[in-house]
């Protein structure tokens, strides 16, 4: 196992972090147990309001996820001059599809998340298309 030490400044603070290179990358107990199923969302913007998604999701959607069980792993911005403009991709997951279900059901009722989309949504609305596809992690990922 080859060990490799990171360093990252952070607002005055260095973030020290160890990351190992590994032919094989163990998997814990838990994970084997109840593995996760994962959720890659990619939403597609009217032109001009991907700000407003971006601060959307800062400010409200992230806690609410959360609040109804989604767990946020990961958010990106495409590189592509165009979709950089028009494109938030993201995965959360979830213990199972069917609970991703109760929570999106949970999500898409709840009266703090009607009010953030309506207040972002006051100048017009901000998502065109959305796509999702559920994925479990393959067996040698890490």
């Amino acid at each position: 196992m080859i060990r490799r030490r990171f360093q990252l400044q952070l607002a005055g603070f260095t973030l020290l972090a160890l990351g190992f290179a590994a032919s094989h990358v163990s998997v814990s107990a838990q994970e084997k147990a109840v593995p996760r199923v994962y959720e890659l969302r990619t939403y597609t913007t009217h032109p001009g309001r991907l700000p407003a998604l971006n601060k959307r999701f800062k400010d409200h959607t992230l806690k609410l996820f959360e609040k109804h069980g989604m767990k946020n792993e990961m958010y990106w911005i495409p590189t592509d001059s165009t979709k950089s403009e028009n494109t938030l991709i993201y995965v959360i997951s979830h213990e199972s599809e069917a609970a991703a279900k109760k929570s999106w059901d949970a999500f898409r009722t709840d009266p703090d998340w009607i009010k953030a989309r309506d207040a972002s949504e006051a100048d017009g609305k901000i998502v065109l298309k959305v796509e999702s596809v559920f994925m479990t992690k393959a067996p040698y990922s890490p």
